[in-house]
């Protein structure tokens, strides 16, 4: 009898549900954009109920998809974008809303807490982000107490899609450790971190921890009847959408580096060791066992989609009238154009930056003579330059080169782009056959916890297949190399300049 897994994949830019078989072949798939709230600048939140509902139409519709008995469904994991903050009651009811990672509220607090990490960081091996839970809930304590009493379980993003398919509510390993809450040595929730963050009554609402692979619960009555799917299927620990991308690549140990090009720039590699305190990277506990070593920063594909919508609105509209997609415009462009087209460097820091906190994204080398189609070719080269800027910190802790790179995100979805890594990195680049790669890892846990394979070595060998590779063009790395150091002597340059725009701009806007 075939054997089927479904994956919930709770994104910070689309929610999906996936349907693979045991052989990882993905039969259906159903997604719609993560619902974002702004009421505030840099404020990102999301109405559980509304994604709930949401998730519950996705599910029945990749069911639908797949054209499968749900019975026959025999594992379901949940997988989520990592940081942010979700919140239930005492009484495991939603009663505000869910905090996304792109959440900047914190900016402030993260960084006077960064300031100190020396004193946890041998605690819990992490830096301090901006959406980190405790950087959000010591916000909400100060700004929001009505709220803040209120808090009777902590969980991610995947923990509160579990819990409303449950009725459980845990929280699983690998986010645990990527939020600033688990001491690595004990692998357990530590009072040290939580009087640091000044949320020490936070400590007793940790739900208990729970391995990716573990069981979690079955399906409730009620999710039953919401989802279409069969009660008392198992519900498995499901996985930090990093990991389960790195595992869906097949990235089990150090001779590949997962880097996912979407939302976040994530680069990541496992490894038996951590990273250290000077290094400025995380740590965090993968599925392996190992420690998963990340270096990471919103500065990849979200750029050139708010790139597109500013410099290209008339090109955009053309291609819709036409059912034509702008990305195939430009893919078609990136094909016939090279290293050697555009003289412009673009700082891919809309979102965020991973070389200064103040730092903001930036054209250079603008002429009167320079093309729209210049810039945007500067756009994808410049999140790729920030990328390397990440990989190179990784090789340093490493001390060699990947054999290859395993690349997934949405950047995958152009050919000329995925050269383009592999040129600019000069180092091979692997996709996998999967299109939802989280969902593939996912499917991989429960894979697992339901017993069809042994161990996650044996899950990727049957589950994960390699599509294509691309290797380096050495004349386009020559060049490449050349716009590189420039980008790194330019960023250079502006290091201690950046807190000047800020006051200037801060300024500005008190007048």
């Amino acid at each position: 009898m075939n054997k089927y897994f479904l994956t919930i994949d709770n994104g910070g830019t689309n929610t999906k549900a996936i349907i693979f078989d045991t052989l990882g072949k993905q039969l259906g798939v159903s997604s719609f954009p993560t619902m974002r709230i702004e009421e505030n600048s840099g404020f990102h939140e999301i109405d559980l109920n509304v994604l709930w509902l949401s998730i519950c139409d996705a599910i029945k519709k990749a069911i639908l998809d797949a054209n499968i008995n749900p019975q026959k469904i025999v594992g379901i994991s949940c997988v989520g974008h990592g940081k942010g903050l979700y919140m239930l009651d005492h009484s495991k009811h939603i009663f505000t809303n869910g905090i996304l990672s792109t959440d900047s509220r914190g900016v402030e607090i993260a960084t006077n807490f960064e300031n100190r990490v020396s004193e946890i960081f041998s605690i819990s091996h992490q830096h301090v982000m901006t959406s980190q839970s405790p950087i959000l809930l010591n916000w909400i304590k100060n700004n929001k107490p009505e709220i803040y009493s209120n808090i009777g379980y902590v969980l991610s993003a995947k923990d509160f899609v579990r819990s409303r398919l449950t009725g459980e509510v845990y929280q699983e390993y690998g986010d645990a450790s990527g939020n600033n809450i688990l001491n690595l040595e004990t692998k357990e929730y530590d009072s040290k971190l939580f009087d640091f963050f000044d949320i020490p009554e936070m400590m007793d609402k940790m739900p208990p921890l729970k391995n990716y692979d573990e069981l979690c619960g079955f399906v409730s009555d009620e999710a039953a009847l919401e989802t279409g799917l069969n009660v008392k299927t198992p519900v498995f620990g499901g996985m930090f959408d990093i990991d389960a991308c790195s595992i869906g690549t097949g990235v089990l140990n150090d001779d590949y580096f997962s880097v996912i090009a979407g939302t976040w720039n994530i680069n990541v590699f496992p490894s038996n060791k951590r990273a250290d305190l000077k290094s400025g990277l995380m740590n965090s506990i993968y599925p392996t066992g190992d420690n998963l070593v990340e270096a990471s920063s919103a500065t990849s594909a979200g750029n050139l989609e708010m790139t597109l919508q500013s410099l290209m609105g008339e090109e955009i509209k053309n291609a819709t009238e036409n059912n034509i997609s702008i990305y195939d415009i430009l893919e078609d462009f990136l094909l016939h154009t090279d290293a050697r087209f555009s003289k412009v460097v673009f700082f891919p820091f809309l979102y965020g930056s991973n070389v200064n906190p103040d730092a903001e994204g930036a054209y250079i080398g603008i002429q009167s003579n320079t093309t729209k189609s210049s810039m945007v070719r500067a756009v994808y080269e410049g999140i790729v330059f920030s990328h390397r800027y990440h990989i190179e910190q990784l090789l340093k802790v490493l001390g060699k080169k990947p054999k290859a790179i395993r690349l997934s995100g949405g950047g995958t979805n152009s050919d000329a782009w995925v050269q383009m890594f592999s040129n600019i990195l000069n180092i091979p680049i692997q996709l996998v056959e999967a299109t939802e790669i989280g969902g593939l890892g996912g499917a991989i846990g429960s894979a697992i916890g339901s017993g069809i394979y042994e161990n996650i070595d044996e899950a990727v060998k049957k589950m994960v297949h390699l599509r294509s590779e691309s290797i380096p063009d050495s004349q386009q790395s020559n060049i490449y190399e050349n716009k590189y150091q420039m980008y790194l002597k330019l960023l250079g340059s502006l290091d201690n300049t950046w807190d000047d725009l800020k006051i200037m701009q801060e300024g500005l806007e008190n007048k």
